[in-house]
C-alpha cells in the first residue's frame, strides 16, 4: 500500500522530486565516473609483455622491499613494503653463461635495454605515445620483430620499428648516456609492444653505445626443471621471474608507472565524492523541509511516523534508482572525457585507458541511494515526530534549532581542521589534499553550526539591507524568520567557493613559489641550454660546452629518483645529479654546510632534512636509481628546492645509475657559442616559469580537477535555489491577495538573494583564508590569500554572480500570477 502511495506521490509532484532527481543523477555520474577512473589505475597491468613468448626471464631487483617487526607482546606483526625503482642494475657479464649452463635450459638471451632518443637533422623522432629504448639485435627475436625491409644492423647501424616512420638508408642521431652517434638505418621492422618504441642496434656495439656492463635481463626458454634449477644455481644474484611477472623484468620506464595517477585519481574521488554527498544531503533534506506542511496533515489525518518515513524512504528510492539510469552511462562517459585530458597533460601513462566495472558502477549507484536515505531519514525524523500542529506552526516560522548537538559536533569538525592544518607538514607532497581535507573539515562544521553562524551573519546583513527602504527591511525580517532556509542555500555556495578556490589557489601559490625559487636559483646564470631534440644531453656533450672560453661558470644537472628509508617505509624522492665549473651558475639557497656534489656526498633539501633529523656530516643509506645502495654523507642543507628535487648528487654518480642519464638543463654564465651543437638551444634564464613544466602541468591537472568540481556545484547551487523559491508559492500568493505587485516581490526577493550570496561569500572567504593562508605560511613562510588577486576576484565574482542569477531565475517562474495557487 505504501509502495503504491509513493508511487502515486512522486507521478503526481514530478516538478517537488525534479531538483532531487537531478542532484541524484549529477551525483551518482560523477561518484561512478571518478571511481571508474581509480579503479582502471589500482586494475592496471605493468603494461604490453615483451618477454611474453619466452619460459622466463632473469633480471635484478626492479624494487626495494622494507621489512619491518614489530613486538605486540603477544605476537610480532610484520610489514613489508616496496617501492619500484626508475632504473635497472645491469646482471654481471656472467649471469648470461650461468644461465645457458643450466640443465634444461634449451636457450638464453641476453637483453641490454637502455633509453635513447632519436633525431633527425634536430628534428625529434619519435612513435606515438611510446617509450624509445634501444637493444641489441639478438632482442628482436624475443617479441618478435621480424624485418620489413633491409637487413640486420652492423656496426654503425640501426634498425628501428615501422611507427617511426622512416627508410633503410636514412641517417638518424641517437642520443644515450655514453654520448650522441650518427647511425644508418638498416632496416625496419614489424611488429608491436604497446607503450615501447624499439630501437636494436648491433650486438657488438651495446655495451659502447650504452655504457652497461652486463645485461638487464636474460630470456630463457627452458623446461619446468630447468627453471626450478635457475634459482639456486644464481642465488641472490638475479631474481627468475615467470608468468605474468615476467613483464616486471623489463626496463623501468619501458612499464608503465601508475603510482602517481592513483595519488591523482584517488584526489578526484576525493573531491567530486564529498561535494556530490554534501550537496545530495542538503538538497533532500531542504525538499522534505518544503513537505513539512504535507507531513503535518498526514498526520492530523491519521498516518504514523513509521508509515510517513517509510514513505518517504519509498519516494527517495524510487527517485534515486529512476536518476541512476541515466547516470551511469554519463559516469562512464565523465571517465573517458577526463581520462583523456589527463593524458594530454601528463598525469597518467600514455597508454592508460579506462577499464570498466560492473561492480565499480554498482556501487556508486548504492552510495548515492544510501547517502538520499539517509538525508531523508535524518531531515524526516523531527519532521514526522512532533506533533501535527507545531508542524504546521513552523511552516510559517522557523523551528527551535537544538545548539548543543550542533556545537559539539561543530567543535569537533573545527578540532580536526586545525589538527591538520597545525600537525600535518603541508609544505611536503600531502600538502595540496591535506588543504582538501581541511577545508572539507571547516564546510562540515559549518553546515553544522548552519542555524547559528548563518543566523548571526544574516542579523547583520539584513540590518545593512534594511537600509534600502521597506522591501530592504521586508526582505531582512524574512531572512532573519527564516534561517533555515538561507541555510539551505547559502551553504552550497559555500562550499561551491570554498573548495574550488581552495584547490586553485593553494595550487596557484605552488605554482608562484616554485617559480620564485627557480628564479632564485637561476639568478647568478646568463643561459639556460637544453637539447632540442630530446629529453636531454650527454654530460661529456655537457662538459665540452662549459669549457668554451667565453664561459665563466656553468652547473649542469640531471633529474633522477632516489628512494630513501622512510621508517621502514621505502618512499621515492625527485633528486638531481649537479656538476659544477667555474663561478656559480646555480643558487640552491644553501642554509647549512657547504654544496660539494662529488662521489659519496649529497645535498638535502631543507623539509627532508628536518622531517629525517638529518645533519651536516650523517650518513644516511639511500638506494639510487638502479636499486644500487649506498651510504651518502651530507655535506649541504638547501632551501630553494622547488621544481628542482629534495636531493643533489655528484652528476657522475646519477650518469651511472640512472637509465636515462642525461643533463636535462645546462646553466651558464657567459656567452657561449652553439654552433658546434645544431641540436642545442640557449634561453634566458630571467623567465620566472623556465623549467617548471611539471609544476604547470600539475597544475593544469589541478584546474580539470575544479573545473569538474565547479561545473557540479554550479548546478547543484542553481538546484537548491529552485527547490526553497518553489517551496514559496502559497507565501507568494498570500502577498499578491495582500496587495503586493509582480515588481515588489521580485525587488523582495532580489535583497532576500543579496543577503544569502554574501552570507555564503562571507563564510567561504574566512574558510579559504584559514586554509590557503595556512598552506602558504606552510610553503616558504609567507601568509597570502592568494597569489593573483584577479583569479580570486574573477572566482569570487562569478560565484556571486551565479548566486545572485540562480535566486532571480526561478523566482520569475514562480512569481507569474498564473504560477500562484489562489489562497
Amino acid at each position: 500500500m505504501l509502495t503504491k502511495l509513493a508511487a502515486a506521490s512522486v507521478r503526481h509532484r514530478l516538478g517537488s522530486f525534479t531538483g532531487t532527481f537531478l542532484t541524484a543523477f549529477l551525483a551518482i555520474a560523477l561518484i561512478a565516473g571518478s571511481g571508474l577512473l581509480l579503479w582502471s589505475v589500482l586494475s592496471a597491468g605493468p603494461g604490453a609483455d615483451r618477454f611474453g613468448a619466452v619460459d622466463a626471464v632473469v633480471a635484478g631487483e626492479r624494487s626495494i622491499t622494507l621489512t619491518t617487526a614489530t613486538d605486540k607482546g603477544d605476537k610480532v606483526k610484520v610489514k613489508t613494503k616496496d617501492e619500484r625503482l626508475s632504473g635497472a642494475q645491469p646482471l654481471p657479464p656472467e649471469v648470461a653463461g650461468v644461465v645457458a649452463g643450466t640443465p634444461g635450459v634449451t636457450e638464453a638471451v641476453a637483453d641490454y635495454a637502455f633509453a635513447v632518443s632519436l633525431d633527425i637533422a634536430g628534428k625529434p623522432l619519435r612513435a606515438p605515445d611510446a617509450a624509445t629504448v634501444a637493444h641489441g639485435w639478438v632482442s628482436a627475436a624475443l617479441t618478435p620483430y621480424p624485418l620489413r625491409d633491409g637487413t640486420a644492423p652492423k656496426p654503425g647501424e640501426v634498425v628501428l620499428q615501422q611507427e617511426f616512420g622512416v627508410h633503410a638508408g636514412d641517417t638518424v642521431r641517437l642520443t644515450g648516456r655514453t654520448g650522441t652517434r650518427e647511425l644508418r638505418v638498416a632496416g625496419v621492422v614489424t611488429g608491436n609492444v604497446p607503450g615501447q618504441a624499439a630501437v636494436f642496434v648491433a650486438d657488438a656495439q651495446v655495451a659502447e653505445l650504452s655504457g652497461l656492463t652486463g645485461p638487464t635481463a636474460v630470456a630463457v626458454r627452458a623446461s619446468a626443471a630447468g627453471i626450478a634449477a635457475l634459482g639456486p644455481r644464481l642465488g641472490t644474484t638475479a631474481t627468475v621471474h615467470t608468468g605474468p611477472d615476467k613483464v616486471t623484468a623489463d626496463l623501468p620506464g619501458a612499464v608503465p608507472d601508475y603510482i602517481g595517477a592513483i595519488s591523482v585519481f584517488g584526489f578526484v574521488l576525493g573531491i567530486t565524492g564529498f561535494a556530490a554527498v554534501f550537496v545530495l544531503t542538503g538538497t533532500v533534506s531542504l525538499a522534505v523541509r518544503q513537505r513539512l506542511r504535507e507531513l503535518a496533515l498526514l498526520r492530523t489525518a491519521g498516518a504514523t511516523p513509521r508509515q510517513l518515513r517509510r514513505m518517504l524512504r519509498l519516494e527517495i528510492t524510487l527517485v534515486t534508482l529512476v536518476a541512476a539510469l541515466p547516470a551511469v552511462p554519463s559516469g562512464i562517459v565523465v571517465a573517458e572525457l577526463v581520462a583523456r585530458r589527463f593524458r594530454e597533460l601528463g598525469a597518467v601513462p600514455p597508454q592508460f585507458t579506462v577499464a570498466y566495472n560492473a561492480f565499480v558502477l554498482v556501487a556508486a549507484v548504492a552510495l548515492g541511494l544510501l547517502v538520499t536515505v539517509f538525508a531523508t531519514a535524518l531531515a524526516a525524523r523531527r519532521a514526522v515526530r512532533i506533533a501535527p500542529t507545531q508542524a504546521l506552526r513552523e511552516t510559517v516560522t522557523a523551528g527551535r534549532v537544538g545548539w548543543v548537538p550542533r556545537v559539539l559536533v561543530a567543535t569537533v569538525l573545527v578540532l580536526g581542521a586545525v589538527a591538520v592544518l597545525s600537525l600535518v607538514p603541508l609544505g611536503g607532497p600531502f600538502g595540496m589534499g591535506m588543504g582538501f581535507v581541511s577545508c572539507s573539515l571547516l564546510l562540515c562544521a559549518a553546515a553544522a553550526l548552519g542555524p547559528i553562524v548563518v543566523g548571526a551573519l544574516t542579523g547583520v546583513l539584513s540590518r545593512l539591507a534594511a537600509l534600502t527602504g521597506v522591501l530592504g527591511r521586508v526582505a531582512g525580517a524574512m531572512t532573519r524568520a527564516e534561517s533555515r532556509r538561507v541555510v539551505s542555500v547559502a551553504i552550497p555556495l559555500t562550499l561551491m567557493f570554498a573548495i574550488n578556490a581552495t584547490m586553485l589557489l593553494n595550487g596557484d601559490i605552488l605554482t608562484e613559489v616554485t617559480a620564485d625559487q627557480q628564479a632564485a636559483r637561476t639568478s647568478s646564470a646568463t643561459v639556460r641550454v637544453a637539447a632540442t631534440n630530446g629529453p636531454g644531453l650527454p654530460l661529456a656533450t655537457a662538459a665540452q660546452v662549459a669549457a668554451q672560453p667565453g664561459v665563466t661558470g656553468s652547473a649542469a644537472t640531471l633529474g633522477t629518483r632516489v628512494v630513501v628509508d622512510e621508517g621502514g617505509k621505502p618512499e621515492d624522492y625527485a633528486a638531481q645529479g649537479l656538476r659544477t665549473s667555474g663561478e656559480q651558475a646555480l643558487d640552491l639557497g644553501v642554509t647549512d654546510g657547504r654544496l660539494d656534489p662529488r662521489d659519496g656526498t649529497v645535498a638535502v633539501s631543507r623539509p627532508l632534512a628536518e622531517a629525517r633529523g638529518w645533519h651536516v656530516g650523517d650518513r644516511p643509506v639511500f638506494w639510487l636509481a638502479d636499486g644500487t645502495k649506498t651510504e651518502l654523507t651530507v655535506t649541504a642543507v638547501y632551501a630553494n628546492w622547488r621544481g628542482f628535487g629534495d636531493l643533489v648528487l655528484a652528476a657522475d654518480t646519477v650518469a651511472a645509475h640512472d637509465p636515462r642519464g642525461l643533463v636535462g638543463a645546462l646553466y651558464l654564465r657567459g656567452t657561449p657559442d652553439l654552433k658546434p651543437w645544431p641540436t642545442l638551444a640557449a634561453t634566458s634564464t630571467a623567465d620566472p616559469r623556465a623549467g617548471t613544466a611539471d609544476v604547470q602541468n600539475q597544475q593544469a591537472a589541478w584546474e580539470l580537477m575544479v573545473v569538474i568540481s565547479l561545473g557540479f556545484t554550479a548546478i547543484a547551487v542553481v538546484n537548491t535555489f529552485a527547490i526553497a523559491t518553489g517551496a514559496r508559492r502559497r507565501e507568494f500568493a498570500d502577498l499578491r491577495l495582500a496587495g503586493a505587485t509582480a515588481r515588489q516581490l521580485h525587488r523582495m526577493l532580489g535583497r532576500e538573494t543579496l543577503i544569502t550570496v554574501a552570507v555564503a561569500l562571507v563564510l567561504g572567504c574566512v574558510i579559504t583564508g584559514a586554509v590557503v593562508g595556512t598552506f602558504s605560511v606552510a610553503q616558504d613562510g609567507q601568509w597570502r590569500l592568494f597569489a593573483g588577486p584577479l583569479r580570486y576576484l574573477t572566482l569570487l565574482g562569478g560565484v556571486g554572480l551565479l548566486g545572485i542569477v540562480a535566486g532571480a531565475v526561478p523566482a520569475r517562474f514562480v512569481i507569474k500570477r498564473r504560477a500562484l495557487p489562489l489562497g
